[in-house]
């Protein structure tokens, strides 16, 4: 499928609506003549035409308010009468579906007039309406408690043992830059140390701390220590309401390691299994066995554990649906506080792209239906997003026991407030919640670059006192 786009600034949201029915379509500068393609134009009037199998459609409207949409808009309704498709999540290219709900709350749109914005201008199907609404609902009340100069902290650390074959993170296998984890622990709490200074410079209050990857715990055990002492040392955890450790992979993660992470004040893990199926797990790339997530999982119980994230993947090649219901089944039975159910999403820089082997989305809708599992087992949907590239445009959805909301999800996710971001990679995000206004800071991408370049990530973390310099005195 060609698409062409003409008479905007941007095309951006004709051309995310263009592949909610067509993933692989390629956005060209040239008008094509022939073949599968869609042409959108704005000009005096909105034209698009839709040519599919010898098939051509077209149609027109009024320029109105916002061509951009309008034109998005257009695109979507011949393409849902040609290929008889309707998306779950409708017109909707945004990854915050239940930020529009409490945006428009605050602008003070009634309930009905929201309900009408999701389910009549986005076109979403009344049931994804409903999954926002009580996700929505859940939020509202924390959200609620954080200040203007509250922040959360994400810690970065890009290793893992093997690299998944859907990852598109930056990350590095320890088996190849392994000799890059000491320096990279060591300019890490430097990194952090900075970020306590500017911290206590202007006044910021620590809500929630998250060490993520890559696999945190691919590092060594003295690593960890070094690492996750230096946050002690640096932070009063004692008013810090969660404290968060991905140690998401068993075949990195042993006793020892699960030891470290409770005694230096993590009060949440992960241990992310994807699925349990051994033969999905070998078709993606992991070194290890379901039995070792279950082994990996109840060493963390025995030394002390109380609230655990597991993580699952609808649509992971080789899966069916019947194999996924039966992963959600395991993860249940075996009771963690919270359960984040995944859609696959296909990024250029995965493996499953790069290969050329991605699986067929088929079925992937029907995988996320057996949710209703959660429901019915007293989990309750608190957190959720969407990504570019995932299957049939579904969702990334965080479920939980009441009262084990993962914060630092609902922080960063509804942007509450800042997230200072440490490691290579990071991405620091600086917000006001009284004008809106956000700004990034970005570190260096990947581990050898973030060493060489320290100084001047150091040098940008100035940037966190300019910001609340600005109107927020």
């Amino acid at each position: 499928m060609e698409l062409y786009i003409t008479g905007l600034n941007s095309g951006y949201e004709v051309e995310n609506v263009a592949r909610l029915f067509f993933p692989a379509a390629h956005l060209t500068t040239q008008c094509p003549q022939e073949g599968d393609r869609i042409l959108a134009r704005a000009g005096e009037e909105l034209e698009a035409t839709l040519s599919l199998n010898g098939t051509q459609v077209s149609r027109t409207a009024p320029l109105g308010e916002n061509p951009s949409f309008g034109l998005a808009s257009l695109v979507y309704d011949l393409a849902e009468e040609v290929t008889g498709i309707r998306p779950s999540w409708g017109k909707m290219t945004g990854v915050r579906p239940v930020r529009i709900i409490h945006d428009n709350r605050r602008r003070g749109l009634s309930e009905e007039e929201i309900r009408q914005l999701f389910c009549g201008h986005y076109d979403c199907t009344p049931e994804k309406y409903r999954l926002a609404l009580e996700i929505a609902d859940l939020q509202r009340p924390i959200m609620a408690q954080s200040g203007p100069r509250d922040y959360s902290l994400y810690v970065g650390i890009p290793f893992c043992p093997s690299r998944c074959s859907y990852c598109s993170f930056v990350s590095r296998t320890t088996g190849k830059d392994g000799k890059l984890t000491g320096p990279y622990v060591e300019k890490l709490c430097e990194e952090l140390e900075a970020f306590r200074d500017q911290a206590n410079k202007n006044g910021l209050r620590l809500r929630t701390i998250y060490m993520g990857g890559g696999t945190p715990t691919s590092i060594t055990a003295p690593q960890l220590r070094q690492l996750m002492g230096t946050i002690r040392d640096l932070f009063d955890l004692s008013q810090v309401e969660e404290y968060t450790v991905e140690a998401g992979r068993p075949d990195c993660t042993d006793r020892e390691k699960l030891e470290i992470i409770k005694e230096y004040g993590a009060t949440r893990i992960s241990i992310n299994p994807q699925t349990f199926s051994d033969q999905v797990l070998a078709a993606i790339g992991r070194k290890h066995t379901a039995q070792n997530i279950l082994d990996c999982y109840r060493t963390a119980r025995q030394v002390g554990h109380t609230n655990i994230n597991m993580d699952l993947i609808a649509g992971l090649p080789g899966d069916t649906v019947e194999g996924f219901a039966q992963s959600l089944k395991t993860a249940i039975d075996l009771g963690p506080e919270n359960i984040t159910v995944h859609t696959l999403t296909l990024k250029r820089a995965s493996n499953l792209v790069i290969e050329k082997q991605a699986a067929a989305d088929a079925g992937v809708a029907a995988m996320l239906e057996q949710c209703s599992m959660l429901a019915q087992a007293g989990y309750r949907p608190y957190y959720l997003y969407r990504q570019k590239g995932t299957l049939q445009n579904l969702e990334n959805t965080g479920w939980c026991k009441p009262g084990y909301e993962g914060l630092y999800n609902i922080y960063i996710m509804e942007e509450v407030h800042s997230i200072l971001s440490a490691g290579a990679g990071g991405s620091t995000k600086l917000v006001d919640p009284a004008s809106g206004r956000i700004q990034r800071i970005f570190n260096y991408k990947y581990p050898q670059e973030y060493l060489e370049g320290f100084g001047e990530i150091l040098r940008r973390k100035e940037g966190v006192s300019e910001f609340y310099g600005k109107d927020m005195a």
